[in-house]
């Protein structure tokens, strides 16, 4: 995901054990007539609302969109 939003890479060991997560995949035809997939993780079971976790780990930084 850090890689896909152009994001710097925040842990070395992540924490998250995802389970059952949802992905929403979708093909787009790119400008030149070629093909690209973009996926989004819709849900997974495994989250946990932890709010102000991106100010703790990137402070001062705006929030990737």
């Amino acid at each position: 995901m850090e890689r896909q939003h152009g994001v710097a890479h925040l842990n070395e060991n992540p924490d998250l054990k995802p389970k059952n997560p949802r992905i929403h995949i979708s093909v787009l035809e790119t400008k030149d007539g070629g093909s690209e997939v973009e996926w989004d993780v819709r849900a997974c079971a495994s989250f946990i609302e932890d709010h102000g976790r991106w100010l703790r780990l990137c402070p001062g930084q705006e929030l990737p969109t």
